[in-house]
């Protein structure tokens, strides 16, 4: 989900006037200035968990990565060592994938009946619920969300995710179809097979619910590639699914680097579907893949750049704490987060005052702390780019309204950043930053604001606040994006579908439609002889 476009910016020398210039608005070491918001960092808490795996799992064991190597993975809160955890490559793929491949095509699994595989299912949630506080703390200390977040939020809504599917997995059938002749004619929805799977780093465990539920509920086997950067949350639960009685083989995840393990997976002949949430750019690549070898179909799930309108009837406190929420929930690295608000021009300066008042309010700190909001960015690299995304919104002429500096003595936090006076064609209001920056743009008409909206690579999402009705409908309809929010934003559902118009993806996660991704349909024809009826 995190759109890495940043050549042009990084490629930038800033002199040293420009310095200067910006030493109105700030320092660019860490601290605290006038633009700062609320701070609680100290000595980071011990997260309440034991790490139990970081090995690969294939054909139901915990395996070592055939070629001995490990990788770090880091907590964003110190960036030093969690754990070392097994580094994959095509040679594991390769054993994950024939494992899969045997456990599809001589396995029990597509072959037990719906209602047992509901159950297994079924028994897996049951497991994450008793196991919930390991798992969240897991979650946290990896990817540096807050605690509260993940335990709170996310966690229970994975084992959602998961109960849904195994509800409908004894629901899947096909349909008898009426024909222009003496024709029995009906259709089988079948499982595809060996489902390659790629999971992000900014939500490890909710998307790893969004692919490997209805994958399982449809009777295909899986071969996943967790996140490098948070692989932790992925290998404690996988293990759980062993527990609830998943045969081996049906589930297996290897670990390691896009490069390797990704491409493998991409690559392969005997992978028969592939689900991949990421970049836009590695989501081409991933497309390219899949085409030169099997043709294996490709579901996307990409980046966005999501607008937000608020009219100028629109309840403003309401506005004002859901746009805070679309784009700095999860430290504003969310795919749909609402990273282009567009105020009407009449009620934009309190909109803009009341914003940047939210964000100073917002509590930064150990996200196992209680009472925060707002903990640390993944990682250096993507720290780095969104620094670098902040200069460069004041360089060309935005106004800082609060925070643009980083936290702390070490780690990886960023204060949440609001920008005022924003114009369509700067960086900070084109280019997926992935980071908390909120970008405040002013419009005047409703066919202005449609036409400014829709002029993006982009349509995951989007939002509209307003108190009319027709205005609300006229934007449902308008707007070219998968997801569309009035008078609200982040809503999730496990029914609910979510994907993206245009170069924000293919298909669709969640809800009854997911289910087509990882299903054949084979239409059966059979004569029949002096039919009472056609």
């Amino acid at each position: 989900m995190a759109t890495q476009k940043l050549s042009s910016l990084l490629s930038v020398s800033t002199t040293s006037a420009s310095l200067r210039s910006l030493g109105r608005y700030f320092s660019w070491g860490r601290g605290i200035n006038r633009f700062s918001t609320s701070v609680s960092i100290e000595e980071p808490i011990t997260p309440p968990v034991q790490i139990d795996h970081t090995q690969l799992l294939i054909n139901g064991q915990f395996v070592d990565a055939a070629s001995g190597k490990t990788f770090p993975t880091l907590d964003p809160r110190t960036g030093e060592v969690i754990a070392r955890v097994s580094e994959g490559d095509s040679e594991d793929v390769n054993r994950a994938v024939s494992a899969a491949r045997k456990a599809f095509d001589q396995g029990p699994w597509p072959k037990m009946t719906p209602y047992e595989r509901s159950r297994i299912i079924f028994r897996f949630a049951d497991l994450m619920e008793k196991h919930s506080d390991e798992i969240a703390a897991l979650e946290t200390w990896d990817n540096g969300k807050p605690y509260e977040q993940a335990a709170n939020v996310e966690i229970p809504m994975v084992i959602r995710i998961f109960r849904y599917y195994a509800g409908w997995a004894d629901k899947i059938h096909g349909l008898t179809v009426p024909a222009d002749g003496p024709y029995h004619v009906q259709t089988l929805h079948e499982p595809i097979g060996v489902a390659g799977q790629i999971v992000p780093w900014n939500f490890p465990l909710l998307i790893y619910a969004w692919k490997v539920g209805p994958a399982l509920a449809c009777g295909n086997t899986i071969v996943l590639k967790a996140a490098e950067l948070t692989p932790l949350s992925a290998l404690y639960v996988s293990n759980l699914f062993l527990e609830a009685g998943l045969p081996p083989g049906v589930l297996n995840l290897v670990s390691g680097f896009g490069l390797t393990v990704g491409a493998a997976l991409c690559s392969h002949m005997d992978v028969d579907k592939l689900s991949f949430t990421g970049s836009t750019n590695t989501g081409k690549l991933v497309l390219e893949l899949a085409a030169k070898s099997n043709l294996k179909p490709v579901t996307l799930e990409l980046g966005g750049k999501s607008p937000i309108i608020v009219c100028e009837d629109a309840d403003i406190d309401l506005a004002v704490e859901h746009a805070h929420s679309a784009v700095f929930f999860n430290q504003g690295q969310c795919c749909c987060a609402g990273s282009r608000t567009f105020v009407h021009e009449r009620v934009y300066d309190e909109f803009v005052e009341k914003s940047k008042a939210r964000a100073l309010k917002r509590v930064v700190g150990d996200p196992f702390k209680k009472g925060v909001e707002h903990g640390p960015q993944i990682d250096e690299v993507q720290f780095k780019k969104i620094l670098n995304y902040i200069r460069s919104g004041i360089e060309s002429g935005a106004t800082l309204e609060s925070g643009g500096e980083s936290v702390g003595s070490k780690g990886y936090y960023i204060q949440p950043t609001v920008f005022s006076n924003v114009q369509d064609d700067m960086l900070i209001a084109n280019d997926e930053i992935f980071g908390p920056v909120q970008s405040i743009l002013k419009f005047q008409t409703l066919d202005e604001v449609i036409r400014r909206a829709n002029t993006t690579q982009y349509g995951l999402a989007a939002g509209v606040f307003t108190k009319n009705i027709n205005t609300a409908n006229t934007f449902a309809r308008a707007l070219r994006a998968g997801t569309v929010w009035i008078n609200c934003y982040l809503v999730f559902d496990a029914a609910i579908p979510f994907g993206g118009y245009k170069m924000s993806g293919h298909g669709r996660v969640k809800g009854i439609y997911s289910l087509s991704n990882y299903l054949q349909v084979k239409a059966v024809v059979t004569p029949l002889e002096n039919p009472a009826w056609l």
